[in-house]
């Protein structure tokens, strides 16, 4: 993933890189799904064994993870699905209830290389699972939880029917200040994770001096430099510039956490900035038009003198509106010259 631009599947690689990490999803379990078993998990209890299972989803689901959870009282296993987008799924149901039986044939499996024939005694029990959907989307989460709910005939034939019921975790239901009273870092993540607009922006800045004071105390320097990039891939997404990206990172990872949003511009996506230059600039001119070419660019890179003088002598204004559309939507500068031909 290069600065989180030409990954097709940043929003989902951001939400993973939590539940890769064993401090970030130790505090997902304790303080995000109010479950009474969970609430004395820690890192060292977690263990990620998603690799036996991606040959076999066959999805693309690079994202979802599954975790063996060691309890006082056995092992539980954890199903986490990542969802980004605002529309919702409504088939989860089944597709956890096929990740659920994948998960409990390698348990099977492995307990029959233990203790040969140990599945086939009246002893045996197979370990629970919860299936937990970790929601980006803004919308509210509407499909059913409960499997049986997307059975024809439930109500006559409800006893015959696999009857479970998955976890969805909304990011955008905590309020600010919800997040700020859990004082960990993943509550860190979860508010840039929220970010959607100017407002978004401009409310961070009220955040108390003591939240920033006691993650800068106790975060250790690794998770700094993961929390830069987890929160990297969430900016990316509203397609804030790169500099200004490098700047606020750079912040996190030196757990320069009071300062944060000082500096930090607020954008209404990119888009609400663009269209400002655009109307500082003389629309129909063939110079105002190159000018807005040159600071799309220059939010990539700096431009070479040849280029400049190339686009700043073209007087086609078709050409120029459409070199416009590229420069605004290309990830580097390069794949600007490539498509525009120059």
């Amino acid at each position: 993933m290069k600065n989180g631009q030409n990954n097709t599947k940043s929003h989902d690689n951001g939400a993973k890189l939590i539940f890769d990490d064993p401090i970030l999803c130790a505090q997902f379990l304790r303080g995000y799904t109010d479950i009474e078993l969970l609430k004395e998990v820690q890192p060292e209890d977690i263990e990620d064994i998603s690799e036996r299972f991606l040959p076999m989803w066959q999805e693309g689901r690079d994202s979802d993870s599954v975790k063996k959870v060691r309890l006082k009282d056995g092992d539980l296993f954890l199903i986490a699905i990542v969802e980004h987008k605002s529309k919702v799924h409504y088939d989860m149901a089944f597709k956890l209830l096929r990740y659920m039986v994948m998960v409990l044939t390698d348990y099977e499996r492995e307990e029959e290389k233990k203790r040969p024939g140990i599945t086939r005694t009246k002893e045996f029990r197979y370990p629970p699972i919860i299936p937990v959907v970790y929601y980006e989307g803004t919308s509210q989460w509407t499909a059913v939880r409960n499997f049986k709910e997307r059975v024809y005939l439930n109500e006559v034939l409800e006893k015959y029917i696999p009857d479970f019921e998955y976890l969805v975790v909304p990011v955008a239901s905590y309020t600010n200040g919800e997040l700020i009273e859990k004082k960990d870092e993943l509550s860190l993540i979860m508010l840039i994770n929220k970010l959607r607009n100017a407002e978004d922006f401009k409310a961070l800045k009220e955040i108390p001096a003591e939240y920033f004071e006691e993650l800068s105390e106790k975060t250790p320097q690794y998770l700094l430099e993961l929390i830069g990039k987890i929160i990297a891939v969430f900016l990316y997404r509203l397609n804030v510039p790169r500099r200004e990206v490098e700047q606020f990172t750079d912040q996190i990872k030196g757990g320069e956490f009071q300062m944060l949003f000082d500096s930090f511009e607020a954008y209404d996506v990119q888009e609400t900035r663009r269209v400002s230059r655009a109307e500082g600039k003389a629309e129909g001119k063939a110079e105002g038009k190159a000018e807005l070419i040159l600071d799309f660019l220059e939010e990539l890179k700096a431009v070479p003198e040849d280029l400049k003088t190339r686009i700043m002598a073209e007087q086609d204004l078709e050409k120029l509106k459409a070199w416009a559309k590229l420069a605004a939507k290309a990830a580097s500068l390069e794949e600007f010259r490539e498509k525009a031909g120059l």
